[in-house]
Parts: C-alpha cells; sequence; structure tokens
C-alpha cells in the first residue's frame, strides 16, 4: 500500500521532523511512528527496527512484505525520540540496513488527535478511491469484488471538500477528482435519475444488491446528493472547472425524479427496479438514516413530492419506529425505536452529514436534543452494560451499524440481540459534535490503549470486541467501510468548524423545502434569501 506523498508530508510539518534518506521516511505522532518506503521486487520482506534515545539498543519491532510500517511505541514509552532502521531480507539473509532515521512521538492536543484521525481516515477516499469512476470502493477486503458504493461514495464527495478545505489536497484537485466523478454519474444507468446502491467498478454497469434491487435506490441516491449539493455551494470560485462543476450537479439534481418513486402513492419508495417494477414495495417510514431523503424529495425544484408524504408516511404518531418519548437512563428520547433505545448511532449521523441539527425543529422534535440525546443514551447503556461485556465503559462505548467481531454484518444497538459486544469506532467519532468530551475520550482509549491492533493505514478499523479472545490480534476486525469511515472525517469536521452544515444550508432548494415542512431554526421561521 503506497500513501500520497503530499498526505504524509503535509500532516502539521511542526509537530515532528520528517526525514529523508534515499527512499525511507519515518514520521511520528502521539503513540505511533508510521515508516514508508520504496519497495523493492527483490526483497522478500523488510524488518524494522528501533532504539529509544541516544544510546539505546536496536530491538526488532516487527517485520512486513509492504512499503509500510505502523509501530506503536507506547510499550516502549511516551513523549520519547526513537531512531529505526530498515533491514531488507533477501533468501532469509539480512541486507545494508538504511537508516538510521529518528522520529519524535509526544502528546498530542485534541486538536492534533483529531486532526490525525481525519487526515489517516481521508486515504480511504483519496489512496483508495476508485480509479475508473472518481468514486468510493466498498469495503477493503471485499468479497463481492471490486464494488463502489453511492452512499459512500457520496460521504466522500464531502470528505474532498474537508481535504480542501484543510488544506491536506489543493482545490484543482478536489475538483478534478469531483469531474471525473460527475461525468461517471452522468453517463452511467440511472432509473428515473437515480443511482442504483452499488455498482461495478471496471464495468461501470450495475451490480446487484439483492433481490430485486437492481434499480434505484433513493437512500443511496440521497446520500450522494446530499453531498453533491454541498459541493455545489463550497466550490463557487469563478472559473471554468468549478462552473463545470456546479453545472453537472444542478442537472444531476434536476433529474432526480422523487414524485415516480411514491409510486402515485403518499410515501416514498426505497427501489424500483426495471425489471420487477415496485414489486419489492420498501416504504421508507421514520425514524432511521432515511430523513434526509423526504427532506429532498420535498425540496426538489423539478419533481417534489408532496409535504404530506413527509407527514403522514415518514413521521406520524401510530408509527412505533418513530413516535418515542421513552425515558432511558433519566433522558427522554423523542425519536426512534423503543425496543433499541432509539435504533444504531448512525441514524444521528447520516442524514446528519450536511443537514444542520443545530437549532433545528418541527413539530416533530428538536433534532438537537434528538441527536445528543441519543448518543448519550447509547453511551449510558453501554456504561450500565446489562449483559457485562469486556471493556464497555465511560470511554469505550459506541453501538452502531457496521462489521461483527469476529465476522459478519449487523446494526449494532443498545438491547437484547443487537447488542453482540462489539464497539464501531465510527460511532462515538462521529457523534463529536452531539458529545465532544465523551467522544474524545473514546477516541483516545481506542487509539491509545488499542491501537496496535485497531489502527491501520486508513485509522480506525471497523470493530472491537474484547469478548471473543484474550488474544488483541483477534479482537479487532481489520476492515474498513465506506459508510463508516465518511461520517468521522465529516462530523469530526462539522464539529471543528460546522464546514459541512454551513455550506449545506445555504443551498436555496434546501431552505425553500424545510420552510414548506414546518421546520423551524432556533425557534425561527426559514428565512430564503
Amino acid at each position: 500500500m503506497r500513501f500520497l506523498l503530499t498526505i504524509i508530508l503535509g500532516f502539521a510539518g511542526s509537530l515532528s521532523c520528517i526525514h529523508a534518506q534515499d527512499e525511507f521516511k519515518v514520521k511520528g505522532y502521539d503513540s505511533h511512528v508510521e515508516l514508508n518506503w520504496d519497495q523493492d521486487d527483490e526483497v522478500d520482506l523488510y524488518r524494522i527496527y528501533a532504539a529509544a534515545g541516544a544510546n539505546g539498543e536496536f530491538q526488532l519491532r516487527g517485520e512486513t512484505s509492504d512499503d509500510y510500517y505502523l509501530d506503536f511505541v507506547t510499550d516502549i514509552g511516551r513523549n520519547i525520540k526513537l531512531s529505526y532502521k530498515l533491514v531488507p531480507v533477501i533468501n532469509g539473509s539480512e541486507r545494508k540496513a538504511i537508516g538510521p532515521l529518528s522520529a519524535s512521538v509526544r502528546d498530542f492536543t485534541d486538536e492534533e488527535l483529531l486532526e490525525m484521525v481525519q487526515r489517516y481516515t481521508f486515504r480511504y477516499f483519496w489512496d483508495f478511491g476508485e480509479p475508473n469512476t472518481g468514486l468510493s470502493h466498498e469495503r477493503t477486503k471485499s468479497k463481492q469484488g471490486n464494488i463502489i458504493t453511492i452512499g459512500g461514495s457520496g460521504f466522500g464527495v464531502m470528505t474532498l471538500i474537508v481535504a480542501a478545505e484543510r488544506g491536506w489536497i489543493t482545490r484543482e484537485q478536489a475538483v478534478d477528482r469531483l469531474l471525473h466523478a460527475t461525468d461517471f454519474l452522468q453517463n452511467t444507468a440511472r432509473f428515473h435519475g437515480m443511482w442504483a446502491h452499488w455498482y461495478n467498478a471496471e464495468s461501470g454497469t450495475v451490480r446487484e444488491f439483492g433481490k430485486m434491487d437492481n434499480g434505484g435506490d433513493i437512500v443511496e441516491s440521497a446520500f450522494m446528493m446530499q453531498g453533491l449539493l454541498t459541493a455545489k455551494q463550497y466550490f463557487n470560485a469563478d472559473n471554468k472547472k468549478e462552473e463545470q462543476l456546479r453545472e453537472r450537479i444542478t442537472q444531476l439534481w434536476h433529474d432526480m425524479e422523487w414524485d415516480w418513486y411514491t409510486n402515485d402513492g403518499n410515501k416514498l419508495i426505497w427501489h424500483w427496479s426495471p425489471d420487477y417494477g415496485f414489486a419489492k414495495d420498501h416504504g421508507i417510514r421514520g425514524y432511521n438514516e432515511c430523513l434526509i431523503a423526504y427532506i429532498l424529495g420535498v425540496c426538489s425544484p423539478t419533481h417534489p413530492i408532496p409535504e404530506e408524504a413527509y407527514h403522514k408516511s415518514w413521521a406520524g404518531w401510530d408509527n412505533p419506529n418513530f413516535a418515542n418519548y421513552t425515558e432511558y437512563f433519566g433522558m427522554i428520547l423523542p425519536l426512534g425505536n423503543k425496543r433499541w433505545y432509539g435504533g444504531p448511532l448512525f441514524f444521528a449521523h447520516y442524514s446528519y452529514l450536511g443537514l444542520d441539527p443545530r437549532g433545528l425543529s418541527d413539530k416533530y422534535a428538536n433534532y438537537w436534543v434528538q441527536n445528543r440525546r441519543h448518543t448519550l443514551i447509547n453511551r449510558a447503556y453501554c456504561i450500565d452494560n446489562p449483559y457485562n461485556y469486556k471493556g464497555y465503559g465511560e470511554d469505550f462505548w459506541g453501538l452502531t451499524a457496521g462489521d461483527r467481531v469476529p465476522e459478519g454484518y449487523t446494526a449494532h444497538a443498545p438491547g437484547y440481540i443487537r447488542d453482540q459486544g462489539t464497539v464501531t469506532p465510527t460511532a462515538a467519532l462521529s457523534s463529536m459534535p452531539y458529545t465532544p468530551e465523551e467522544s474524545m475520550k473514546v477516541l483516545k482509549n481506542l487509539y491509545r490503549n488499542y491501537g496496535k491492533e485497531l489502527w491501520g493505514p486508513y485509522g480506525f478499523y471497523d470493530g472491537i470486541n474484547l469478548n471473543v479472545s484474550d488474544n488483541p490480534e483477534d479482537q479487532v476486525r481489520k476492515t474498513y467501510i465506506g459508510i463508516d469511515q465518511g461520517p468521522i472525517i465529516i462530523m469530526i469536521e462539522n464539529h471543528r468548524s460546522g464546514l459541512l452544515w454551513e455550506n449545506f444550508m445555504k443551498n436555496k432548494d434546501v431552505l425553500n423545502g424545510l420552510k414548506r415542512l414546518g421546520f423551524k431554526r432556533y425557534g425561527k421561521e426559514i428565512e430564503v434569501d
């Protein structure tokens, strides 16, 4: 795996020295050192040796056949200086060492830790981005083949905005990637303006997601358009490339036939297939991750759905998965499934990557209160820990959809069956705007105490479960999923600067739709310039 040199060199150069000796580079962080080199095809593997201090003895830290190594050094100490040697091994024999090079590790501030997590996680969308389409892979280690995901790619669009704003890549690099992506999006198969859930990366053709699911998926399409509308507002420069990008996004937005997906009824239907039509008949009712689909449907300037669809199908006091108003751990939760304490935490993330919940309310709930309480209840449940899972506590919580440890995938949530002992890092990290102090404790614990196994080339791996084994290597599911990676970057950025929220909420179509639905901001009518 090769990381972009701009990403390696660009991050917080003042934090630790970066040395270069030929192709070998080392960089120190808070608790680990990253080593990179140009791989020689004649070399079977590389051994990494490190010494602490000026006169320390070099000790073997690990070996790899790859071109990078992450060395967690908390077993040696904190706030220390280390020297590294890289030793190639050919036919079982060690060759001349490269180095030594030095790196320092020191306690990072909270802001530095957030920057580190965002930048590492961004590598998933930049270094591991799908080259044929400009979009994002569904996951690493996919058994399904080389698949791109529309929803996860929508999240990836928003990470490019963060990267351009933070200077990890140039603004032009971000625009070029988005022009590549929108070229694919406008020329691939669409279904009444909507994209499928999955596409084959090499051919660009639709990849069936499930039975009767080989056509339009309005929820995945909503996640994509949430990202694109945010990008349209952000990339507002008066130049040819950014003008072209805005024009493409506008056309894609206008092409989306939200009204078609009501099937002449009063609810949005999740799927439509050119082979099966609406036979799957999966009507979308709240409360879950799909709020953004109803809002965009009402906001559409070309193919809107009636406001009644929101009030009678998405919302509704007779829907046991919508209205809650039950007390958990001393907190009343307005919305969400009662049995599972409101449901998995991604309900508080996916629709709110661009939709700003700060002060946002309608007649059903205040959405900042909803999301903060949902997060705190999830945390309180883990602290209560009714099934006595190892590790659960104030710095080890977060139940949401993700890979199970040791295998499988499920929507983890509080309660019977849903809670299986797996904590998914994206849950607490993507809740950073709602619970900054509580989420930061999880970040520090997972990174500093479990990072040797849980931290990899794209940041935190997808899941950790201390109950499956006493061997730390077996406690981590070493996979990455696009829909889990994206919210980490985006919601941390919304916590730090509000960047994505502020840009999405500048869109006049969005504001007009929210106004029609009766939403208010800080108790006042929505204003549209």
